[in-house]
């Protein structure tokens, strides 16, 4: 991910130089020839579909028992705290801790059914739910909104695949958490903010260069390049060559672009639909990722928090330095209940939630018994994820657990059918064929997985 720094020195996440970035980039090849380039974009999907995502990841994960998935029928210890509420839709039941998704119910759609078999960390479920598959003999698969990006690229000056505020940090694992290109190669890693969007001195850091270069400097280097490229006879240059330019290119066009300042800009909103957001960092994500799909960025993933080690998140075990079921209420849920229908609405106000997924995902879910601490501990076995816009119809229940919330009885889905998903949505074909490790073409989802067709 690329990274401008304001002392005069700029590197890329593998430590190349202002200097090397600006004279030659930092992209290796990704390994197609031009045909099978273009017989993948043909693959890719219709271009009449051109819809975009807004991927909301719950880092730390959400007690399916005490939020989606309520279990008023069973014991004390299994149930937790909180009582189901009616919501505007008759087919779903939600906790009382998140009263303004009740009243938007008929504009998602729960999956109570999913489960994964790897290991109980953070980081592997990350991994499976952004990018569809685990990370194993160094295979290091692409989030989906890099291969979005890989497949139909950029609409605007914008980036096609944007991190809020920034990549997850450390969750215990010390294992990839898929939000990278993987092995398309950095050229098509996401923009990452680097920034929290409610600070009173908010500025992106990457859409204006350092002070000592100044834009007529780069728009100077721009043209000498130019000038250089032309020279060189176009049947000697090598695919290699010519993407190894994409990064300037990218730099480039965002530091000077108005339309990316613009679409970056808070202050341009109104203070009351700020405030309806929350004046906090997820909820002014939740803002800023309306805005850059509204100016053309394809995908955004918003991180709901970074660390489960530095902050209080969905990772509820009790303990300190984690909160209790009862701290998920008071802390947690007001923040994420007062964000998450103020995006809904707002998208629905200016007509992008039909072309626009929504998903809300998180990597695993919690025990379906309390632990003595009065929290409850990670749970790949079952939990609950959901859905809106893109496609999908409000209002619905997918799959089914068990009476306490521990496993799936009905419809059990996996992360690669909620990647699928995603993908489905999106219009892309499934079996369209990524340049994996040695020339070996990755399907976008392994064989023989599918969308959560009931969604649609």
């Amino acid at each position: 991910m690329l990274q401008i720094q304001g002392d005069a020195t700029a590197t890329t996440c593998d430590g190349v130089t202002r200097r090397d970035f600006l004279q030659a980039g930092a992209l290796g090849a990704v390994g197609l020839t031009l045909p099978q380039l273009m017989a993948a974009e043909a693959a890719a999907g219709s271009p009449g579909n051109d819809r975009n995502v807004i991927l909301i990841f719950n880092l730390g994960a959400p007690s399916q028992m005490d939020t989606f998935d309520p279990k008023p029928d069973a014991p004390a210890e299994i149930r937790g705290p909180f009582k189901p509420i009616a919501t505007k839709s008759p087919a779903i039941s939600i906790t009382e801790i998140l009263p303004k998704h009740a009243a938007l119910a008929d504009h998602f759609s729960i999956v109570r059914s999913c489960f994964h078999t790897a290991p109980a960390v953070h980081d592997t479920g990350h991994q499976m739910l952004q990018t569809g598959r685990l990370f194993s003999g160094g295979v290091n698969t692409p989030h989906a909104g890099c291969a979005l990006a890989y497949l139909r690229g950029r609409k605007t000056d914008l980036p096609p695949h944007v991190i809020l505020p920034e990549p997850m940090g450390r969750t215990g694992g010390n294992l990839p958490h898929g939000q990278d290109a993987g092995f398309l190669g950095k050229a098509h890693d996401p923009f990452a903010l680097m920034a929290d969007p409610s600070q009173p001195n908010f500025k992106v850091p990457d859409l204006l260069p350092p002070q000592e270069i100044g834009e007529a400097r780069l728009s100077r280097r721009k043209k000498m390049r130019e000038i250089v490229e032309q020279s060189i006879d176009q049947f000697e240059t090598s695919q290699a060559a010519e993407l190894m330019d994409s990064n300037f290119q990218a730099a480039y066009r965002l530091m000077t672009s108005p339309q990316a300042r613009e679409a970056f800009d808070l202050s341009k909103e109104p203070s009351r639909l700020r405030d309806k957001y929350g004046r906090n960092r997820f909820g002014q994500c939740c803002l800023l990722a309306r805005r850059l799909i509204e100016a053309g960025v394809r995908f955004v993933t918003v991180n709901t928090f970074l660390t489960v080690f530095d902050e209080i998140t969905w990772d509820i075990h009790g303990s300190k330095p984690f909160t209790s079921i009862e701290g998920m209420k008071d802390i947690v849920a007001p923040m994420y209940d007062q964000a998450y229908a103020a995006l809904i609405e707002d998208l629905i106000d200016r007509g992008l939630l039909e072309n626009t997924l929504v998903c809300n995902l998180a990597e695993f879910g919690r025990t379906p018994r309390i632990n003595p601490a009065g929290g409850r501990d990670h749970w790949p076995q079952c939990w609950s994820m959901y859905f809106a816009g893109g496609g999908v119809q409000g209002g619905r229940v997918v799959g089914k657990s068990d009476p306490t919330g521990g496993y799936p009885v009905e419809r059990p889905t996996d992360p690669a059918e909620v990647v699928a998903t995603i993908y489905h949505s999106l219009g892309l074909d499934l079996e369209t064929p990524l340049p994996g490790p040695a020339g070996r073409p990755f399907p976008l989802v392994d064989f023989g997985k599918h969308e959560i067709k009931e969604l649609f």
